[in-house]
Formats: structure tokens, C-alpha cells, sequence
């Protein structure tokens, strides 16, 4: 394991070679030595009973013996000094490995962070260093989800504030013009007051969707993990904006691969898929047509959704997702009381659904054989498996 390392495989060689190159030359300089002083010998001196007689032995020994005693030597001494430093190295690595692992589980959402392992030493200082950061960032995590929370809740409550006056005006409006419509005597207040109408319930719209998405961004929005079915989903997506498209004159294909779909909440689905469909409406001619196509492979189902509007400017493609932005051709449509422009939360909204289910939405423009864009074409795709 600890070989695995280009550094230790490269100090394990140094150290090898050098202990070597010491035995070496502790075997050729002993024997030089020894050659110089004419060898050497071992006295051995014995006492032998009460008359403590002594005899000495002498060893006569060559001088290459003792150079290769002495090279042995320095060899193993080489090899243990190595054998130390890679049991160091190993248990150095063994707490790098348990450090990247306790950072793992860290990423994974668990937040324990373990004091009682404490050491001293330079991995120990690392690793108290490690915790404060994390520590830290788990702080900020827990004030940021306040902070939404707290957005989450302030939006709720004003738009519950809203809600009561709105249907009061709608209610009161609605009096009001069937009255005047019953005398017949007021037709230019009776249109005024449809205006008023459809402006409330514009409104009612708008509040609806910035409280969607403040509570997708606080994380309280609850998603269901089922089949949907693709037929099932353009269908249920369409169905409210029937009417609007033949007001507008705008024609609506659909090509559904037989059997296509995939895991997720169907009510989330057609939120995201019904603010596309409306925007490829409100962008495409009248005698236009906006075509849905699904389908299903190996690896993920796919909605593409394509309009014969004037497509989208290659300036806005990188920022059509963000929330509050009004591409150029928007900016370039004058606002009315009778045709007010959007204020660009729907496309946000949507990818933020589907971002929220593991899917993808992505924007790009259809092109022709010739290379001149023919509309619009949003995609969604949900994955079967998330790497």
C-alpha cells in the first residue's frame, strides 16, 4: 500500500543504494586498514582452578573477514534505518487515509467530528485544522438553510397576506361588471374591468410562482419518487393551456415513444413542462406550431420541446435559466395594460423542478439545412441512474 507512493518507492531506492554504497565502503577502507596494521587477533585469556593459571589463546583472523563483518554491518544497519522509516511512512499514511476518509463521510452529510482522536504531531495539527474548517462550514450551511427557511416563510405568509385581498377584488370586479353589463349602458367600463381581471389573476399567478421557488431554494418542497408516464405528463401539461393556444393561433404536436417515462413526481413535472409549453406559446407566431417529443433509451427518457418562434439570441442562450432575466427580444417588446410582458421567473422555475428530480433542461435554437434557426428547442432529460 505504502509502495503504492511514487515518493516512498523513491526513498526506499535511496535509502537501498546508499546503504550499498556505506557497506561497501566500510568493507574496502576496514581492509585497508587491516592490511596497513598486518591483521589482527583475538586474545582470549581462561582461569583455571585455585592456581589461577592462565592461558592465552590467540585467533589469528584475515583482514577481508573483518572488512565483510563490518560491511554486513553497515549494511543492516542501512536496511533498518529503511525498515524504520517505511513503518513511519505507513502509519503516517494509514491517518492521511483515515483523515480523507473521515472528509468523505463529511462530504456524505455526516458532521461528527472526532476530538478524543486527537494527537500531537504535524497530521494531528492537520487534523484539527481539517475540523475547524468543517466546523465551520457546517455553521454556515445551518445559517444559510435559516436564511431560506426564513425567505421560505416570509413569502409564504406575504403571499397568504395577498391572497385575501385578491379574491375580494376579484370577487367585488365580478359584481361589478356583471351589473354594468345587466344596465348595458357601460361597455368601455365592462372591457376595463375584464382587463382588471386577467391583470389579478396575472398577479395571482406571480405570487404563486415566487413562493414556488422560494420554497424549492429553502429545500421544503417534498418530491415524490414514482413512474411517471410521458403521454400522461404532455397531456396533463397542455390541458390548461388549451385555450390559449387557439387564442393564439398556435398549433401543438405531440410524437410520445410508446411506454417512455421515468422515476419522479408527475405534479412537479407538469409545473416545469407547462411553463415551457407557455413560453414556446407566448414567443411563436400565430399559424405556428410548438411539437413535443419524448422518448426513452438505456440511459435516461427525453422531452424535447421545439416552437417555430424566432429562436432565442445566442447572447441570452447562457442566461436564459436565470431568475429575472429578460433577454433582448423581451426587452425589445413594449409592455401594455393589455399585453404586459413577463417578468422571466417561468424558465427558472422550470429548471429548478427538474433540477430538484436529478433531470437536466437545457436551451438551445432549431437550425435548418441551411443553417438559419427555425425556433426554439428546450430539452429535458431524466437520467435513470445518478453517478
Amino acid at each position: 500500500m505504502v509502495l503504492k507512493n511514487r515518493e516512498v518507492r523513491c526513498a526506499v531506492a535511496a535509502g537501498a543504494i546508499l546503504s550499498a554504497i556505506g557497506a561497501a565502503a566500510a568493507y574496502g577502507l576496514t581492509g585497508m586498514l587491516l592490511d596497513g596494521t598486518g591483521g589482527t587477533s583475538l586474545m582470549l585469556a581462561t582461569t583455571a582452578g585455585a592456581a589461577r593459571d592462565t592461558a592465552v589463546i590467540s585467533l589469528q583472523t584475515s583482514p577481508r573477514t573483518v572488512a565483510l563483518v563490518a560491511a554486513c554491518c553497515a549494511l543492516a544497519t542501512g536496511l533498518i534505518v529503511t525498515g524504520v522509516f517505511m513503518a513511519l511512512t505507513a502509519i503516517r499514511y494509514r491517518a492521511l487515509n483515515d483523515m480523507a476518509a473521515n472528509l468523505d463521510r463529511v462530504l456524505a452529510g455526516e458532521r461528527d467530528i472526532c476530538l478524543r482522536d486527537m494527537r500531537e504531531g504535524e497530521l494531528a495539527i492537520l487534523a484539527s485544522e481539517v475540523d475547524k474548517v468543517i466546523a465551520r462550514l457546517n455553521l454556515t450551511v445551518d445559517e444559510l438553510q435559516a436564511e431560506k427557511l426564513a425567505l421560505s416563510d416570509a413569502l409564504t405568509d406575504i403571499s397568504h397576506q395577498l391572497k385575501t385581498p385578491l379574491t375580494s377584488i376579484a370577487i367585488s370586479t365580478e359584481l361589478i361588471r356583471d351589473r354594468l353589463a345587466e344596465r348595458g349602458d357601460a361597455p368601455e367600463i365592462v372591457e376595463r374591468l375584464r382587463l382588471v381581471q386577467r391583470l389579478q389573476g396575472r398577479v395571482e399567478d406571480l405570487v404563486a410562482a415566487l413562493l414556488k421557488l422560494a420554497r424549492i431554494d429553502a429545500g421544503v418542497i417534498k418530491l415524490v419518487k414514482a413512474p411517471v408516464d410521458a403521454r400522461e405528463l404532455v397531456r396533463k401539461s397542455f390541458e390548461p393551456l388549451a385555450v390559449a393556444f387557439d387564442i393564439a393561433g398556435v398549433d401543438f404536436e405531440t410524437s410520445i415513444q410508446p411506454g417512455a417515462g421515468y422515476e419522479g413526481d408527475l405534479a412537479w413535472s407538469v409545473e416545469a413542462l407547462e411553463n415551457i409549453l407557455k413560453n414556446c406559446m407566448e414567443h411563436t407566431p400565430a399559424g405556428g406550431t410548438v411539437r413535443v417529443r419524448a422518448t426513452e433509451d438505456i440511459l435516461a427518457c427525453r422531452i424535447r420541446i421545439e416552437d417555430t418562434g424566432p429562436g432565442i439570441d445566442e447572447a441570452d442562450l447562457p442566461h436564459i435559466f436565470e431568475r429575472f432575466y429578460r433577454g433582448k427580444r423581451a426587452d425589445a417588446v413594449e409592455s401594455s395594460e393589455v399585453a404586459p410582458v413577463g417578468v422571466g421567473i417561468g424558465l427558472s422555475l422550470a429548471k429548478s423542478l427538474v433540477a430538484a428530480q436529478g433531470g437536466t433542461l437545457t436551451a438551445d435554437n432549431a437550425r435548418d439545412a441551411s443553417g438559419d434557426v427555425t425556433g426554439a428547442v428546450f430539452t429535458l432529460v431524466f437520467f435513470k441512474a445518478i453517478v
